[in-house]
């Protein structure tokens, strides 16, 4: 006859357990900041130069198929390869991660601003320079804010993706929440690898509506021309 089953989740092992989250809220605590973190800075990042690469897109339309191949390219580059070829670079560390994070999010950013920018009416354009905006002016004051809403969708897009993707940087010690799953994983930890993985969805679900949220309050002109 075999032994009772013990009390204790933990030492069963079972995929739900609230005595991995009470006794060990400090170590996800830790993760969720680190996965936080580097989910937020490549994205930032990426859009500080999507921006920039889209507007010279969008002014010198021969720069637009060069910008958009290599961003392309560099997309399809394997998270390992793409780890791999950074790693001369910035060795064992955070930035190797944020570095191969920013690269991947430029495409989704650079195609939606582009997008958006080109979406613009000519019209608009015209009567603002009859109004005596000049190229600055009217890049800030009426290009970019009618790209918003598809500037706002590559940039929920971009960050779900980095969340899912930060968990990569566990071959490397800096993926967040990844860490825990990887060691989970090789140790058959069933309720680390759960619920790390169900945090990683609550932070991309959570900073998808948050990324919505903004928008609307962003583009109110959106809300009206709806039904």
């Amino acid at each position: 006859m075999s032994p009772p089953a013990p009390d204790d989740c933990l030492a069963r092992n079972t995929w739900i357990c609230g005595e991995y989250l009470s006794t060990r809220r400090h170590i996800l605590l830790d993760a969720v900041l680190e996965h936080l973190q580097l989910t937020a800075v490549p994205v930032a990042l990426a859009l500080a130069l999507a921006v920039p690469l889209a507007v010279v897109a969008r002014r010198w339309s021969w720069a637009a198929g060069p910008v958009l191949a290599v961003t392309t390219i560099l997309y399809t580059i394997p998270s390992l390869a793409m780890f791999s070829l950074l790693l001369p670079v910035y060795g064992l560390s955070a930035s190797l991660v944020v570095a191969g994070l920013v690269l991947y999010s430029l495409t989704l950013l650079v195609r939606n601003i582009l997008a958006g920018l080109r979406a613009v009416p000519e019209e608009t354009r015209q009567a603002a320079r009859g109004m005596g905006y000049g190229p600055v002016r009217l890049l800030l004051t009426v290009e970019l804010p009618l790209a918003l809403p598809a500037a706002m969708a590559g940039l929920r897009i971009a960050t779900v993706s980095a969340v899912s993707l930060v968990t990569i940087g566990a071959i490397v010690g800096f993926g967040g929440l990844g860490n825990l799953i990887y060691a989970g994983m090789n140790t058959y930890f069933k309720a680390q690898v759960l619920t790390a993985s169900v945090l990683c969805v609550v932070i991309a679900v959570a900073a998808d509506l948050l990324l919505l949220g903004a928008q609307r309050l962003l583009t109110p002109w959106t809300r009206a021309a709806g039904p």
